[in-house]
């Protein structure tokens, strides 16, 4: 069994084990390395995350499928978990611009992708019905088509587009089920009476939630609830980004450095990715 297939059946097992599973957003190598290494079972990657790096705002469309599926292929060389990509649409209005997204993910190191129904256009920001329903199935069937399993994730996008339709957006959860997604999410659902309906409507496949911090619901919560997996989305990225925002303006409004304290120690972090380097190096020599 290849390595990529063996990440592969591992990432599957995940969604048919008992409970919940948390699964983080890096979004370059580095912090896949580090969140590897709190023993989380599995990674995503984030498109808001990788956007931000790159000075760009998400979800306008602005990121190129290769250039993502590059940072894509950098995540997941960097770890040996199995890693599922936040593959945006699918980068395109046509079956093929959906099967080269799919087939591309694969080959970057993949084994799980999202393919969302937002469109991209602020004026219609939703796939009409049978439309989105057609691109799931296309993302299936190329899915199915790979050499090794791939957990193919839909999202229902309403509730990130101001659009909170929840009888419309259960209905294109249990249509996507049936049109061969594996796993499905519909970010921006927070209620719990929600997230349950949700859970008994395709069940017996697994539903991804989106962390609802404002809900203060836990991991138990939502594993009680019925939920599999609880995605982090761009929260990490912006942890990181908000201590930065808050630092620098207390430094040029006030020129005073406290908002530095929390900064962990430089040694800190430097033992921390030697360590890593070691057992990498490590690992490699026993595998040689």
């Amino acid at each position: 069994m290849s390595e990529q297939a063996e990440k592969a059946a591992r990432f599957r097992a995940l969604h048919a084990a008992p409970g919940a599973f948390v699964i983080p957003n890096p979004w370059d190598a580095g912090t896949a390395k580090l969140l590897t290494s709190y023993g989380f079972p599995a990674l995503a990657t984030t498109s808001a995350g990788f956007a931000y790096s790159l000075g760009r705002p998400d979800g306008m469309g602005l990121l190129r499928r290769e250039e993502l599926l590059i940072n894509a292929a950098d995540i997941a060389g960097a770890t040996a978990l199995p890693v599922s990509g936040d593959l945006e649409n699918g980068f395109g209005e046509r079956d093929l611009d959906i099967e080269t997204t799919i087939i591309g993910a694969s080959a970057a190191g993949l084994v799980g992708g999202s393919i969302e129904d937002a469109t991209g256009n602020s004026e219609a920001p939703i796939y009409a019905f049978d439309a989105a329903v057609a691109r799931i199935r296309t993302a299936a069937a190329a899915a199915r088509s790979l050499p090794h399993d791939f957990v193919l994730v839909a999202r229902a996008e309403n509730f990130l587009h101001g659009r909170p339709d929840f009888d419309d957006t259960l209905k294109r959860l249990v249509a996507y089920a049936e049109a061969g997604a594996d796993c499905l999410y519909a970010p921006g659902v927070s209620d719990p009476e929600l997230i349950k309906a949700i859970v008994r409507a395709v069940a017996p496949k697994p539903v991804n939630v989106l962390v609802p911090g404002k809900a203060g619901l836990s991991a138990a919560d939502l594993a009680a609830l019925g939920v599999k997996r609880i995605s982090l989305g761009s929260a990490l990225v912006r942890v990181c980004i908000g201590a930065l925002m808050r630092a620098a303006e207390e430094i040029m409004i006030h020129g005073t450095f406290t908002a530095l304290n929390g900064a962990v120690a430089y040694g800190d972090v430097q033992a921390r990715f030697r360590d890593l380097l070691e057992r990498e190096r490590a690992d490699a020599a026993g595998q040689s």
